[in-house]
């Protein structure tokens, strides 16, 4: 899909009066703003760590924090990267593209060829699985992570039993096929893995039935490649630093994923020198998040200042504002809502703050204490020590899916939730 347009994008916030430039609010300001940004991040296309849109769109991030006045640096970072020529499972005449799994376990050329055996979510199998090919039928889910026990467990369970590749179809709510972050540092598992499409699965969960000849074929080049992470720094000289960060890399366009966090990023670090005068000020942006946030652990040990010199620390992850869908009925239909399934994570001195600003905002509405719950990038920034946090993670229907484009985002909801986290900077930046 080519990139958005602006103009696509000003529609969905309301057209802007053809009046002098002064009468133009403040708020219809931010939300063209809001949207240029949105257009810009999606245009980029596939942000694969190390991949020509994930550097294009690092460059860009880059260049708008020195126009905000940060020092900036863009440390380096070594990343997996694979780059499929042929996946695919075949039985019989019947084909279907398969997602190789990272660090990808390549098969020859010619593939590997067994029985296709069924394998539930728990890891039972209904047949012997020495020499054979593994159809694991995952659980319905919005999936994200390979290191999911309900992921993982079944596919090593296949492994150990003597499989010779496994194919797990990633039911959720699309039917079409999820990528799954993955160890950044080693191959997860023990042989060949796929990732098969729901709405492609169902003549494999047929010849499974009666254990038909398959054939696995995961040719891909790979190895590592360089990335690179963003921090911008403004050094004031207060000793207490204000943090915030967000991913910019995954899968594929990742705009419903990715597009708000950098939209309300940007935001926050256009207006974050004027709103927090008495602060050092950093934002760090990450590439490496779909290799289980290889890029934000780095950043953490070499470029982030330490806990005990920062005084709060605000993460922008996953799902910041992406849209809601009705799915059933009539298979998936756009809403003009906003998808509940986001999670506001905050130190527990900041919840009653939290609930005032983010209240009405699905999903928001209700946030959880940092001492009961965190996910992704988040976990790692609680677990270093710093004292005072808040961030936003959620999985939307098209998280990980290559139809994660335009529509599964809308300026103005990302608007009106960067809004909030605005608020959310100063107050904490007082507490």
């Amino acid at each position: 899909m080519n990139g958005p347009t602006r103009r696509g994008f000003l529609a969905g916030v309301g057209a802007l009066p053809l009046t002098a430039a002064a009468a133009v609010s403040v708020e219809e300001r931010e939300a063209s703003s809001i949207a240029d940004d949105l257009a810009r991040y999606m245009g980029f296309g596939s942000k694969r760590s190390g991949g020509a849109g994930d550097a294009a769109c690092g460059h860009w991030l880059a260049s708008e924090l020195e126009a905000a006045g940060f020092a900036v640096e863009k440390p380096a970072l070594s990343v997996p990267y694979f780059d499929p020529a042929r996946c695919e499972i075949g039985v019989g005449e019947v084909r279907a593209p398969l997602w190789p799994q990272p660090i990808v376990m390549p098969t020859p050329d010619a593939g590997v060829s067994g029985p296709l055996v069924r394998v539930d979510g728990t890891g039972r199998a209904d047949a012997p699985l020495t020499g054979a090919i593994a159809l694991v039928d995952l659980p319905y889910n919005r999936w994200s992570s390979a290191l999911a026990k309900p992921v993982r467990a079944p596919v090593d369970a296949a492994f150990a039993a003597g499989a010779k590749a496994v194919v797990a179809i990633t039911n959720g709510p699309t039917g079409k096929v999820i990528a799954l972050n993955a160890d950044g540092r080693a191959p997860m598992f023990a042989g060949p893995v796929g990732l098969l499409a729901p709405t492609d699965a169902a003549p494999f969960l047929a010849a499974a039935m009666t254990h038909g000849a398959a054939t696995v074929t995961l040719a891909v080049k790979g190895g590592r490649r360089a990335a690179f992470n963003v921090i911008g720094r403004m050094d004031r000289g207060k000793g207490k630093w204000i943090v915030v960060s967000t991913p910019r890399s995954g899968w594929f366009g990742c705009a419903g994923e990715r597009g708000g966090g950098i939209a309300a990023w940007l935001d926050l670090a256009r207006c974050a020198p004027a709103m927090l005068p008495d602060h050092d000020i950093a934002f760090l942006c990450n590439s490496g998040h779909e290799y289980e946030n290889l890029g934000a652990e780095e950043s953490l040990k070499a470029v982030a200042p330490p806990p005990h010199k920062t005084h709060f620390w605000l993460h922008l992850g996953a799902n910041l504002a992406a849209r809601d869908w009705h799915e059933g009925l009539f298979g998936l239909s756009p809403l003009p809502g906003t998808d509940s399934q986001r999670y506001l994570v905050v130190s527990p001195p900041l919840l009653p703050t939290a609930r005032r600003l983010f209240a009405g905002l699905a999903g928001l509405e209700a946030p959880y204490p940092s001492d009961k719950l965190s996910a992704g990038e988040l976990t790692a920034i609680i677990a270093a020590g710093y004292p005072s946090v808040a961030g936003v993670f959620g999985v939307h229907r098209f998280h990980h899916v290559a139809e994660d484009d335009a529509r599964c985002i809308d300026a103005a909801a990302v608007t009106t939730t960067v809004a909030a986290f605005r608020q959310l900077l100063a107050a904490a930046a007082k507490a």
